[in-house]
């Protein structure tokens, strides 16, 4: 009888750590809107619903990782202003990056042209060495027409 009781103990301990590991290591949820959120431990460390998205796609997130200093300042003219809240560009791909440089993901951009669209002439831009402001210029000229409206973005200085 105690074997058993060991043996059933020792089972449903690994079990407990087998859920806990799992549930910690996924770290997926979802916006209020329906957006797929995952957090990884930081912006090198890309979220695992791209693994079936096509490169283009890949490197838009790969760029928002890199470039949130620039997208942050960059409204996104999808409409996710309204629809998701959207304060910028940035949040199309990121969230929110933590104190501790984990990084919120946002599958918003994962089937949006436009944000892939902002966000790939924002680099293309300031790999030429556009200021941010001269960026969301560009951007701000380009979509404010035939376009939803933008998201509520503060302007870039200089």
């Amino acid at each position: 009888m105690k074997k058993l009781t060991f043996v059933v103990l020792g089972l449903g301990a690994f079990a407990l750590t087998a859920c806990a590991v799992k549930n910690d290591a996924s770290h997926i949820g979802h916006a209020p809107n329906g957006d797929l959120r995952e957090v990884t431990a930081s912006a090198g460390k890309m979220p695992s619903f791209l693994k079936e998205q096509p490169n283009a796609v890949q490197v838009a997130y790969q760029a928002a990782g890199k470039l949130g200093d620039t997208l942050q300042w960059i409204p996104c003219y999808c409409g996710c202003g309204d629809s998701a809240g959207h304060k910028s560009n940035l949040n199309c791909f990121i969230n929110e990056v933590r104190e501790d440089g984990s990084v919120e993901w946002d599958d918003h951009g994962t089937r949006c042209g436009v944000c892939l669209q902002i966000a790939m002439v924002s680099v293309q831009m300031k790999q030429q060495g556009k200021t941010n402001l001269e960026i969301r210029e560009y951007v701000d000229g380009k979509y404010s027409k035939g376009f939803a409206a933008a998201t509520d973005t503060p302007m870039p200085q200089g």
